[in-house]
């Protein structure tokens, strides 16, 4: 007979509560992402001329992308936040209120009166809203990554943990795919007058069909053996920057290079296609969209390759490609040709996959099981800041003050170097941890006399 402890949980579990887990986790993630996505793309091609008027275009851009910075600014608040009761009170509960906050903030945006309506006004409440939505991912990931991998098996993180990661693409096919009927099926005028409103609205669906699968969700397993126990932490964030310092710092390090690749291929290109190699609009996106549809699979393959390979092995060599990857796409782009667009984002974002599949079972397997809904979202939220959040503004400050494309190439080579530092901090999985509270839990679930499946 197998030893229970190096085998999944029971059937029961793995087969109803992880589907429902890992479709609670992607569609929380992909209204994120969608979200996130979505407010990308108008930042770079509607609030400037909408909630910044009366500036040069390229200082119009740099404001818009300003207020896109705070929603990554904010999320560490969210993460102290979130996590916090994430390892206190459940991760189901607190994904509830994150999914709520995330898309109230965005319906809200789509509702905004502009800079001509109410003056300065609309972008303070612009601001005020894109912190909100930062806050509501800030406890968003960590808990989506934790309720798909503690539902799975353990030794199989990789996997699992990736329905989380799946949501940037799906959020980036979804907004793009919107974003690209709207300027389609309208002139130039109807979009930036009221077009660009819908694809913010259509965030209810979205709230909706998440509310609805993790309200019928019960916690995890870990979590559930883990209050059983009394193992709940009183105070996660002091825990964690006590006795998990280390793997903090693994966790920021080895994030900051997947978001400054992802900053560059589904927001910065849009400026730069668009402004200095002189292609349309509708071409830039079509190349995210096609690029973002391959990721859609990739990501999950490249989780389920950290699974059988060194985890950290796959995210290096990914590491590595995507920090030289810049030197060849900006030549590859400077003649205006689609294909080699869509060609050289459809590269880096395979790159990037290699690095985000594996990142959620990276990231979470640093801390211990009890700290780990507080220091993965702080890792998470801290990299954003450094990461995400200052990307578009470096790389169009460089683009203004060099008027070359080296300078935000070199600026993505540093970003990788600093994630493979990261990598070479962090720890490999041991998943008895886990192991141990699943059989716990199963133990606990199962009526006395009757055999486990």
């Amino acid at each position: 007979m197998a030893d229970p402890t190096s085998g999944p949980p029971t059937p029961e579990i793995n087969r109803r509560s992880l589907t429902k887990a890992f479709v609670a986790s992607l569609t929380g993630t992909s209204l994120e992402w969608y979200d996130f996505a979505v407010y990308s793309a108008a930042a770079a091609l509607v609030f400037p001329h909408l909630f910044f008027p009366g500036s040069d275009p390229l200082t119009g851009t740099l404001l818009a992308f300003s207020t896109y910075a705070v929603g990554y600014v904010s999320r560490p608040l969210g993460g102290f936040v979130f996590g916090r009761l994430g390892d206190v009170i459940g991760r189901k509960q607190v994904l509830v209120l994150t999914l709520l906050l995330i898309g109230a903030a965005t319906f809200l945006i789509g509702l905004l009166p502009t800079y001509a309506t109410i003056g300065a006004a609309a972008p303070i409440i612009l601001v005020l809203l894109r912190f909100a939505q930062g806050v509501g991912v800030g406890g968003e990931w960590g808990g989506a990554v934790l309720l798909s991998s503690e539902f799975g098996d353990p030794r199989r993180r990789g996997f699992w943990s990736s329905a989380a990661q799946i949501g940037p693409p799906a959020g980036n096919l979804l907004s793009n795919g919107a974003l690209a009927v709207l300027t389609l099926s309208m002139s130039d005028e109807a979009f930036l007058a009221w077009g660009w409103r819908i694809a913010f609205l259509l965030s209810a669906v979205l709230v909706g069909f998440g509310l609805w699968i993790r309200l019928k969700l019960e916690d995890t397993p870990v979590f559930r053996a883990i209050k059983e126990r009394g193992d709940q932490p009183a105070a996660p964030v002091r825990d964690v920057f006590r006795t998990q310092r280390r793997a903090l710092l693994a966790g920021v390090l080895s994030r900051i290079g997947p978001d400054v690749t992802y900053a560059l291929l589904t927001v910065f290109v849009l400026t730069y296609a668009t402004t200095v190699v002189g292609m349309s609009r509708g071409q830039v996106l079509a190349a995210i969209l096609v690029g973002s549809a391959f990721q859609l699979a990739l990501i999950p393959l490249a989780g389920a390759v950290s699974d059988r390979v060194n985890r950290r092995l796959v995210y290096a060599v990914a590491a590595a490609g995507a920090a030289v990857w810049p030197f060849v796409f900006f030549p590859m782009i400077a003649g205006g040709s689609q294909p080699l667009l869509i060609l050289g984002v459809v590269v880096g974002l395979v790159l990037h996959s290699f690095m985000y599949g594996p990142q959620a079972a990276f990231v979470t397997e640093q801390f211990s099981t009890r700290l780990r809904y507080t220091g993965s979202s702080l890792a998470y939220t801290i990299a954003g800041v450094f990461g995400g959040a200052v990307a578009p503004l470096v790389f169009t400050a460089l683009l203004s003050s060099w008027g070359s494309w080296v300078p935000v190439a070199l600026y993505l080579l540093v970003a990788g170097l600093v994630t493979l530092a990261g990598l070479a901090l962090g720890r490999n999985p041991d998943p008895a941890e886990d192991e141990a509270y699943l059989v716990q839990y199963a133990a606990s679930v199962t009526p006395p006399g009757t055999a486990a499946r």
